[in-house]
């Protein structure tokens, strides 16, 4: 099995270094298509990738194709693509707001893969969740769910809908998480802690958190009320959230990514 990935940018590369490490594949069966001069003198100096920069000399070789560009380019690859494909081949598309029945209009192809990933999938802790167009088989399922799990975990869910959605959770997410700990850094600074300090306190804060989480069966909830006690320091940061309507806000966030998601579908 031969897997091409077209797109060498964060996400694109991202996929083929968890890939190389998968069981299903041998040294040598990532190809990967960029057509920045220097991001291919970047790939040739890395032995288990084969680089390339023209589409007929990878296309045809390959058996499982991973779409890691801009959604404003797709029109035009998947144009220039066609020629070169033979049917049977899957596409795997992380591109936002380009839906399947799209990719297989461009593409000519009909074994399509929608799939959303999320930002730490650089470091294997990733979530990619995707859905898969009838023609993909059982089995086809069983090894694109094995190579997205290369950078973490994989989730598939059950229609489109979903993946506009989960991009306003775990797509977006991160973000959202990053954009809290700039909140609290700031307001640490503004008590006295360095900016090293700072950063050490909300960072292992957060570690910790998410590893109670993890390691227990307890929800969100239930570990707010072992931490906030009635009258205590906690329950009064809580209160002014709850008094600003912040879990409101947040959720109103997640939904503005929801909706902007699926107008890319529109535009696109």
């Amino acid at each position: 099995m031969k897997i091409l990935v077209i797109g060498a940018g964060n996400m694109g590369l991202t996929y083929a270094q968890g890939m190389s490490k998968s069981k299903l594949l041998k040294k040598k069966n990532i190809m990967i298509l960029d057509n920045s001069e220097e991001k291919l003198e970047e790939l040739n100096g890395i032995s288990h990738f084969d680089a390339f920069k023209d589409l007929e000399d990878c296309v045809p070789k390959a058996d499982i194709i991973f779409i890691a560009v801009k959604p404003y380019h797709a029109v035009e690859l998947f144009k220039n693509l066609k020629p070169f494909t033979k049917p049977g081949q899957i596409i795997v598309s992380i591109m936002a707001g380009i839906n399947i029945d799209s990719i297989k209009k461009y593409s000519g192809l009909q074994k399509i893969v929608r799939a959303m990933p999320n930002l730490p999938a650089q470091i294997g802790k990733g979530l990619t969740s995707y859905v898969t167009s009838p023609e993909i088989s059982r089995i086809e399922k069983l090894t694109i769910e094995s190579l997205l799990d290369t950078t973490g975990k994989s989730m598939e869910v059950s229609s489109e809908t979903l993946i506009d959605a989960s991009t306003g959770i775990s797509g977006s997410g991160p973000a959202y998480v990053f954009y809290f700990m700039q909140s609290m850094m700031e307001a640490a600074l503004k008590m006295g802690f360095s900016k090293n300090d700072s950063s050490v306190l909300v960072s292992q804060t957060f570690t910790g958190a998410i590893e109670l989480f993890n390691q227990s069966n307890l929800s969100p909830n239930s570990w707010i009320k072992k931490v906030a006690s009635k009258g205590g320091t906690t329950r009064a940061a809580l209160d002014s959230m709850e008094g600003n309507n912040v879990n409101e806000l947040i959720k109103d966030a997640a939904f503005a990514a929801f909706k902007r998601a699926v107008e890319l579908d529109k535009e696109n």
